[in-house]
């Protein structure tokens, strides 16, 4: 077997509407059309995939709660960190930064997946 790239990551989540509105609005993902019958989001960035599917309970993992960076997560490259916490306060995100020191945060989507945004020097 030969691995060539990796295609995407598939998220469940428990309102398709509220985390539509956290990757779409707050993380700003772009949009992918879709073609399936069963109710969920593509989004895209740079050739990757973030697939949204909708199921009626999300089950949760142990979470670290002190150090959310410990946790399984989904890590994407910003721009700015400091624009970047300005966005997720303005839309009423709880976030941590890093405790490496390094221009990174980590914030949690309405189902509690852990979301990981760095900047990178």
């Amino acid at each position: 077997m030969q691995i060539t790239r990796f295609l995407h990551a598939a998220i469940p989540v428990s309102n398709l509407e509220q985390s539509d509105h956290f990757y779409g609005t707050v993380l700003g993902l772009p949009k992918r059309d879709r073609t399936l019958t069963f109710s969920g989001t593509w989004y895209e960035i740079d050739g990757i995939q973030v697939h949204l599917i909708e199921v009626p309970t999300v089950i949760g993992d142990a979470q670290n709660a002190e150090k959310w960076g410990r946790n399984r997560h989904l890590a994407f490259s910003v721009a700015d960190i400091d624009t970047t916490k300005e966005q997720l306060m303005a839309h009423g995100c709880e976030f941590q930064m890093s405790n490496s020191g390094r221009a990174a945060l980590f914030v949690k989507d309405p189902d509690g997946h852990v979301i990981e945004l760095g900047a990178i020097a």
